[in-house]
């Protein structure tokens, strides 16, 4: 039987691999969770919302003959990921994750490595600053705890109202270049920036600036994940495709 795979996407890695397979002529249908309101097209066909929970995913797989699974969500969408190794596990359907290696803080770079969200509003406690909250839009209402600070935020879709009382929003797609970001940290007057620890060259760009201006940051650990097979290229998918016993590591 030719496999029918299920990307679960929304990043870069996502999008390049369903170029690779919609070119090899390989079944795929590529889903979205519907946070952003214009996602980028695909060569396969696309599915949008959620799943249900564990248990809608399962029956997701099952209804629709899926022999694969490839979880090429953000790295911080834990609750996905975590239901897909569980509905993978009930029905048998194997597995992989097509992820980004971590970003590691290399000379130069003033970073403080945070918990959590939650442990990042606590560590902006104290006099106003001027902050690039590099964190997309789930996680910005956090931050009202903290209004004492004027907010950069960059989003790929336009909210209907502000996100947060004392904020500039920029509504751009990456990726983005290190110039661009530092002429908009300097424009901003941007004394420190929060992020995800997400990975990848697209969203690199920022803590490239940060280090050129001598900025610092607040880096969010990625959440802890169940044990999973952990893939980097859509050339290792491939491989796992077509040998599925090899061992390519966790």
């Amino acid at each position: 039987m030719s496999p029918s795979l299920l990307i679960l996407g929304g990043t870069t890695e996502a999008s390049n691999l369903a170029l690779v397979l919609a070119d090899r002529g390989i079944r795929a249908i590529f889903s979205y969770a519907g946070r952003v309101g214009k996602p980028r097209a695909q060569p396969v066909p696309v599915r949008v919302g959620g799943f249900g929970g564990v248990a809608g995913l399962a029956g997701y797989l099952r209804d629709n003959a899926i022999t694969h699974v490839i979880d090429a969500t953000h790295p911080f969408a834990a609750g996905m990921s975590r239901n897909a190794v569980q509905a993978c596990a009930a029905t048998g359907i194997p597995l992989v994750a097509l992820t980004r290696p971590q970003w590691h803080p290399v000379a130069g770079d003033q970073w403080r490595d945070i918990a959590d969200i939650e442990s990042a509003v606590t560590a902006l406690s104290g006099p106003p600053k001027r902050v690039f909250l590099a964190l997309g839009r789930m996680h910005l209402a956090a931050f009202k705890a903290q209004p004492q600070h004027h907010y950069l935020l960059r989003l790929v879709d336009d909210p209907d109202t502000p996100p947060l009382p004392n904020c500039h929003l920029v509504v751009a797609r990456g990726p983005f270049d290190v110039q661009g970001d530092m002429a908009l940290m300097q424009r901003h007057d941007t004394q420190l920036i929060v992020c995800k620890n997400a990975g990848g060259a697209g969203a690199q760009a920022k803590l490239e600036a940060a280090r050129a201006l001598h900025l610092p940051v607040l880096m969010i650990a990625r959440p802890d994940l169940p044990p999973r097979r952990e893939l980097v290229t859509p050339q290792q998918v491939l491989d796992w495709l077509d040998h599925p016993a090899t061992d390519l590591g966790v």
